[in-house]
């Protein structure tokens, strides 16, 4: 394996070594620039969409209102974030584009559409559609001319999406291609000018198209009855001979997974910035509600297992914003260093967004379960309240549900996380057993390193190693033991999905203690020491349960791993306690500081 192979920035990296806190993108280095964009979603949430929030949910309101405000969005600017200023945009970066879905994330319903258009429905003709392409489409996208949905799931294949029936043919004039089939589930198809369709080329080449809403053939079926997201349009396209320009087929015939995966890594990523967004909000409810509701002669924000909730909550927002920034920063050095004017920019753009899949699965999952975690405790703290519609944190949580689904489901986002781990290390992308070898050595001389580092968390870099080297153990002896087995279907959905699945969250909970780590040491060197107390507290408390976690994770893997081969257990159990490193640490005292900060300025405040 050649130098530059194991050391290129890859994603999956973070399990193999250090970062330093230099490299990782914050978002505290946002310019005002960057900043004013997220200002303006603030304000154009606060006086246009959350006003419009109940009668959204209308079912004879709701195309009406989000074409409206759709628009609205487009006149403002924040349809053409990520645009090339040549086409009508403003040739942003995803960061600054995350920054804005943060804002707009605080309405469900709107924030779906929105995101459908300027993500999944938009990005697929900024790296992928040619010159002509852009130029006839970009520009009314930008402005909100036109509204975008995308077309990938179909009854019967959801997260297989590349198993799907929608068929084309080419006309015998060879000047357009016919396309039949149903796509359902399509956000925005209620209202969209615009579709990307993915269909197989004569049944076997998968592709994407640019369908237009005006093209004879296509149509949409009534509304679903949803359960949460209500506002959004959310419908089955049909597909009856539709016949498509040649000209609209999108990037090359076959390719079309270049475009579908690649899109949706960004939208991931985007969902897991989303959702971010959205648990701020909550957050906010849920304590101000807190602070007024009196029990016992006392405001209830006074009680003990309200504040460690709070205490929570704010946390792991932290954490989930730390790691998507890092990801987005990575994303955005390596766009940056392309030329959006040479012949091979959509593929060398298709490869980047391919090598950071797993932080994007890793984004989409843990941000889901995330939000999910904090509208639950929200809806806790409001008690019989929360469950009355007429509080926001009713509507909240039936929203958040979706986001576990969407995007792939979480589910096949785990399988997908260790298993591109394996095959970049199959491929020499990733030095991951070469990493292991120098785990197993350090394990059998009783080596391992466990004394803290000197200076601000040190304990806590000394932690984020363990686990690194705890979940790259596990997962190697994993592989070590079943490599014959894991392109067996039949072992891959059954005892490996089981494997996977565990894997794939200690893989994540490593990405998070690291992010966490990394961005608090960053905001030592932008703001000093004493300034971020609050950032220092939080990263200790999340460092300190969440090496426990893995640590118990690891044991049910190896369990696993050994069936009911008690010697074989025990030699991992020995290894495992080579690798673990426990400490000792004031938790209730440090989620106390942390909960006082939150209950005082009322919400989240970094």
């Amino acid at each position: 394996m050649s130098k530059e192979a194991v050391s290129k920035p890859v994603g999956g990296g973070f399990l193999l070594g250090d970062g330093p806190a230099a490299t990782i993108f914050v978002p505290e280095q946002f310019t005002e620039e960057q900043l004013s964009f997220s200002e303006t979603a603030v304000d154009f949430m606060e006086k246009d969409v959350l006003p419009l929030t109940e009668k959204m949910e209308e079912h004879d309101k709701k195309i009406e209102i989000n074409v409206k405000l759709m628009k609205k969005a487009g006149e403002i600017g924040l349809l053409m974030i990520e645009i090339p200023e040549e086409f009508g945009g403003l040739g942003m970066d995803l960061s600054t584009s995350l920054k804005v879905s943060e804002a707009i994330a605080r309405s469900g319903s709107f924030a779906a559409t929105i995101l459908a258009h300027s993500g999944i429905g938009t990005l697929p003709i900024v790296y992928f559609g040619n010159e002509a392409q852009k130029r006839k489409y970009l520009p009314k996208l930008a402005t909100g001319e036109m509204i975008a949905a995308y077309g990938l799931t179909e009854t019967g294949y959801g997260s297989d999406a590349l198993g799907a029936k929608t068929k084309a043919v080419l006309s015998p004039d060879k000047k357009y291609y016919v396309l039949n089939g149903e796509k359902q589930f399509i956000t925005n198809s209620g209202f969209a000018d615009l579709f990307i369709i993915y269909a197989k080329v004569d049944g076997e080449k998968f592709t994407a198209f640019i369908v237009e809403r005006k093209f004879e053939g296509l149509s949409t079926a009534k509304e679903e009855n949803k359960m949460g997201i209500k506002g959004s349009s959310t419908r089955s396209v049909i597909l009856n001979d539709v016949k498509v320009p040649v000209e609209n087929v999108l990037g090359e015939i076959g390719k079309g997974h270049q475009s579908a995966l690649g899109v949706l890594d960004i939208g991931r990523l985007k969902l897991g910035m989303a959702s971010v967004g959205g648990s701020k909000e909550i957050i906010k409810y849920a304590v101000q509600y807190a602070n007024q509701r009196m029990q016992f002669g006392q405001p209830i924000s006074s009680f003990g297992m309200i504040r460690r909730k709070f205490a929570d909550m704010m946390t792991k927002v932290y954490v989930t914003e730390s790691m998507s920034y890092r990801t987005s920063g990575m994303i955005d050095d390596a766009i940056h260093a392309l030329d959006r004017k040479a012949p091979d920019f959509s593929k060398k753009a298709a490869k980047i967004f391919e090598d950071y899949d797993i932080e994007a699965s890793i984004m989409k999952v843990y941000g889901s379960e995330m939000l999910g975690f904090v509208v639950d405790e929200a809806v806790q703290s409001y008690g019989g309240y929360g469950y009355i519609e007429d509080y926001p944190v009713a509507r909240a949580y039936r929203d958040a549900r979706i986001n576990r689904i969407f995007e792939g489901t979480n589910e096949i986002n785990r399988l997908l996380i260790p298993a591109t781990i394996l095959k970049r290390s199959m491929k020499g992308e990733l030095d991951f057993m070469g990493r292991l070898d120098d785990i197993l050595a350090e394990i059998k001389a009783d080596r391992v390193n466990k004394t803290p580092g000197q200076g601000l968390l040190g304990t806590e870099m000394l932690a984020a190693d363990i686990a690194k080297k705890i979940t790259v153990y596990a997962a190697g002896v994993s592989v070590q033991k079943y490599m014959s087995s894991l392109t067996d279907k039949a072992f891959n959905f059954g005892r490996g999905e089981y494997i996977f699945e565990q894997l794939a969250n200690m893989m994540m909970e490593t990405y998070a203690i690291d992010s966490a780590i990394l961005r608090t040491l960053k905001l030592k060197e932008l703001k000093g020491e004493p300034a971020i107390s609050i950032p220092v507290l939080m990263t200790r408390a999340f460092v300190y349960e969440t090496l426990n976690k893995i640590a118990l994770i690891a044991r049910q893997v190896l369990g696993d791993v050994a069936q009911d081969n008690a010697d074989e257990f025990t030699t991992y159990e020995k290894a495992l306690a080579r690798l673990t490193f426990t400490y000792a640490l004031d938790l209730s005292g440090i989620k106390e500081r942390i909960a006082a900060h939150v209950v005082e300025k009322e919400g989240y405040t970094l």
